[in-house]
């Protein structure tokens, strides 16, 4: 699987958007969404959204982006892959590859243990429950067993970037992840909203190899703040 490559034109830095640009979006009432992403899925994903325990039950963009990239772009190359994904909230990213792309392994989305009841929903609404599992991940604690012994090789993450005394936390996990198999690749897509953000950027760029992703609709979302790149170990 080829998760290194770059786009042939110039590469737009998240710098270069006003603090403004991508304000918080209006908090939306429980319900159900049903996705196909632009016809990549035969079948729609039923995502349901719950805010009760948390900013993770809904959905965000940067996991639309995600999602759609890797039914275009990945489709065919995931069959044996470990994939894991962190931060998953409603687990849009995980489900989403888990319904449109052919895996033998097991799929694990992860994220807090309030989000667990929302996960393993979404995976039940989906008849999903016999190819994902839902497991809860802190961010900058010590890998689970479990983790450790399935070893990804996949790990996806979208929107994580989102509060700044979380983002060691998350530098940490994606650090013992790389160092658990160092030729992992993480693919991760984030909305720039303030400046802040950059911090978690710049700190990456220090620690892995950060590389921006050819998508053939990033002059679209670019212009909505958002931006998608591939981490690896350096």
């Amino acid at each position: 699987m080829n998760g290194r490559s770059r786009s042939s034109s110039p590469e737009i830095s998240p710098l270069d958007f006003g603090e403004d640009l991508a304000p918080l979006p209006v908090y939306k009432a429980a319900a159900t969404t049903a996705l196909d992403f632009s016809g990549l899925l035969d079948e729609p994903l039923k995502l349901h959204e719950d805010l009760s325990s948390g900013c993770g039950g809904q959905l965000w963009p940067a996991g639309m982006v995600l999602a759609k990239h890797m039914l275009h772009y990945h489709r065919d190359k995931l069959q044996t892959s470990r994939v894991l994904e962190l931060g998953a909230g409603g687990g849009i990213v995980g489900l989403t590859i888990a319904k449109g792309c052919r895996i033998d392994q097991p799929l694990y989305i992860t994220d807090m243990i309030d989000m667990e009841p929302l996960m393993q929903h979404n995976i039940a609404l989906n008849e999903l429950d016999d190819r994902v599992r839902g497991r809860i991940l802190n961010w900058g604690e010590p890998l689970s067993q479990e983790i450790i012994d399935f070893k990804p090789d996949t790990i996806l993450a979208a929107d994580c970037v989102y509060f700044e005394p979380a983002f060691p936390l998350l530098l940490q996990t994606l650090k013992d992840l790389l160092t658990l198999n160092h030729s992992a690749i993480v693919f991760f897509c984030f909305k720039k909203r303030r400046r802040a953000d950059m911090q978690f950027l710049k700190s990456a760029r220090r620690a892995f190899r950060v590389t921006e992703l050819e998508d053939e609709d990033r002059p679209v979302f670019t212009r909505e703040g958002l931006f998608l790149y591939t981490i690896t170990a350096k």
